[in-house]
């Protein structure tokens, strides 16, 4: 009886455990937290995406992959739906540079782009700070203390949550900057994936959620 009774709560560990771990991989549902967060990547396909440039933008394993490509140039994944007041959530790996960005409230023409970025770069390098392209360059670099909350060839979690004119963004928790910025307060855009000019950039990407305000 007590060896059954073991069993019974080791195979319940293992099931709990074994839904944990996939959890990490498999798609989000479409609607999370009352319906507020929505899935805004399939894991499947690329639809409800445009993507601007040469660079590859392909689904692999579940997972959305932007790679360089022969071109080395800038590449741009975008949403076909504008975004003003939202958050948006998404995780990535760096496997190979990583030099990125997540923007937002932005338009793109063939790989010219007018909006505000939010870094994705290898270490030392501002991940979290916000840019803004083709106008004013930095808006707001991160404090050199935040330099380590970025993990480098680990899963990292980016969060940005941009109301108004107020932009703030987190990584893996943490609040990297605020920022109010009256122009920014004035667009609306898509939000877009980044692939730097340069290449030999790989990054894997999942769990994309965005939640309108």
């Amino acid at each position: 009886m007590k060896y059954m009774k073991y069993f019974r709560i080791a195979f319940i560990a293992f099931f709990i455990t074994s839904i944990c771990a996939s959890g990490n991989f498999d798609n989000p549902p479409q609607e999370l937290e009352n319906g507020e967060w929505v899935s805004v990547f399939n894991g499947k396909d690329l639809t409800g995406w445009k993507i601007y440039g040469t660079e590859k933008w392909y689904v692999e394993d579940g997972f959305l992959v932007c790679e360089s490509g022969p071109d080395k140039q800038y590449g741009y994944f975008a949403t076909e739906k504008k975004y003003t007041d939202f958050e948006f959530k998404i995780d990535f790996i760096q496997e190979s540079d990583g030099n990125s960005g997540v923007f937002f409230r932005s338009s793109i023409e063939g790989t010219k782009i007018t909006g505000w970025q939010v870094e994705v770069a290898p270490p030392d390098h501002d991940t979290g700070g916000i840019y803004e392209s083709y106008g004013r360059g930095w808006l707001v670099q991160i404090p050199d203390e935040k330099e380590n909350i970025l993990k480098m060839g680990k899963w990292n979690t980016l969060r940005i949550r941009v109301v108004g004119d107020k932009v703030t963004t987190w990584l893996n928790g943490v609040k990297m900057v605020e920022l109010e910025d009256e122009k920014i307060g004035e667009a609306t855009g898509s939000i877009a994936l980044q692939i730097h000019a340069g290449g030999g950039i790989k990054i894997r990407w999942k769990n994309a959620l965005v939640k309108e305000i």
